[in-house]
């Protein structure tokens, strides 16, 4: 299939604002991401909140700079937060770029940067590319289409190009449908190309969504010092790390 035939097949992003908060859609009423309009740094959804999870297995030093890369825009929610909260060097990778025209007009998407770069296309081809080896620090995996049902980008050697893509120490979030039948085969995939030891997850949210965490030889630290981790990351960004910490256990097969 082309390029020019897929993006024919890519659904239009839609908008819809509800109770101060501005909705992105893809044709549909599915939600794809979210912004509180007077807040657009803030991370309004409980799951895009917990794929920063990565940031209790990060020691504090290690934060004053690092490259994040985030597969799927949604509504720009992490890019805002990587790019203007922690101001690390930031890429995206979206494939529809109607998703990246909406984020521009409505959600605050700024203009790329020395810090900021967006790249309209297929994340498969992209994170395989081998100039991209070992290149990030972070990487924030959020691939679903119009219909919502599964991530459209899950198979092992997907996830195995992902691992590839981290630098040793690096971290990928990827969002899973936690009460679906597919969740315990997509976590089987990423815990094949990780390793089983460096697979981490929350319990669902009410909507459904676990977060997984994998690890590119990264250790679970010990309990104080994930108190202290959890208690910082709260001060400076006020996301819920410190209910993180009753959410999260190692991943177990089955």
């Amino acid at each position: 299939m082309t390029k020019k035939r897929l993006q024919t097949e890519l659904a239009g992003a839609t908008i819809s604002e509800f109770d101060g908060v501005r909705y992105l859609h893809l044709g549909t009423d599915w939600v794809q991401g979210a912004m509180r309009i007077h807040s657009p740094r803030k991370l309004e959804l409980e799951y895009i909140q917990r794929m920063m999870a990565w940031l209790l297995w990060r020691p504090a030093g290690t934060l004053a700079a690092g490259h994040a890369v985030q597969l799927g825009l949604g509504a720009a929610a992490i890019t805002r937060f990587t790019h203007q909260v922690l101001r690390w060097r930031t890429t995206v990778v979206e494939i529809n770029p109607t998703v990246i025209a909406a984020c521009r007009l409505w959600f605050h998407l700024p203009a790329d940067d020395e810090r900021l770069t967006v790249v309209n296309a297929d994340a498969a081809a992209w994170v395989a590319r081998p100039e991209h080896l070992q290149t990030a620090d972070v990487l924030c995996v959020d691939l679903y289409d119009h219909e919502a049902a599964a991530p459209v980008l899950d198979d092992e050697a997907f996830y195995a190009a992902c691992r590839g893509l981290l630098a040793p120490g690096g971290l990928m979030t990827v969002n899973l449908f936690g009460r679906e039948s597919s969740f315990e085969r997509s976590a089987e995939r990423v815990a094949a190309a990780f390793g089983a030891q460096q697979v981490w997850q929350l319990a669902p949210t009410r909507e459904g969504n676990t977060v997984l965490v994998a690890g590119r030889g990264v250790e679970w630290p010990d309990h104080d010092t994930l108190v202290a981790r959890a208690d910082a990351i709260q001060a400076a960004s006020r996301l819920p790390a410190r209910k993180w910490l009753r959410l999260v256990r190692p991943y177990a097969a089955g």
